[in-house]
């Protein structure tokens, strides 16, 4: 079982909040982050939050959920030692796992269903990294681009 970190803005609170229990049922230790409430908050400052609390745990995984998906994966992907993939089916999470070693799996909650979201979560804890010489040679590379 994993260490799973979940955050979200407040569009996304309801879903991370389902996709927590959900995860937690399953046997894996779950982290809320927040947010818990339709209060406005902005998502760069709940992927800080991920980014500070993978920085301390680099084994863990995330998920992190706003309206889209598309903001908070772009502010996740501002901190070199994340590598955040927003998802809307499984292909693309297993993909994400077995080609680029993401860590952090994005979610957008006004663009998928409950259903849906379960299965990417599945799908993107169970898939391993493929671990392959290319794939590794690239996943390295993100690591050291400058910001």
């Amino acid at each position: 079982m994993k260490t799973i970190y979940f955050a979200a803005d407040h569009a996304g609170y309801a879903l991370k909040d389902h996709l927590r229990d959900y995860s937690k049922a399953q046997g894996h230790t779950v982290i809320d982050l927040g947010t818990s409430s339709p209060e406005s908050v902005d998502y760069p400052d709940i992927a800080q939050k991920m980014a500070d609390a993978l920085k301390n745990n680099p084994v863990a995984w995330g998920i992190l959920v706003c309206g889209s998906g598309i903001g908070i994966s772009m502010a996740a992907n501002r901190h070199a030692h994340l590598r955040a993939a927003l998802v809307d089916e499984v292909v693309s999470a297993e993909l994400s796992r077995q080609h680029n070693d993401a860590n952090v799996l994005c979610l957008g909650s006004r663009l998928i269903g409950i259903t849906q979201a379960e299965k990417c979560v599945d799908a993107f804890l169970k898939t391993p990294f493929d671990g392959g010489e290319r794939h590794q040679r690239r996943v390295d590379k993100l690591s050291h681009i400058k910001i």
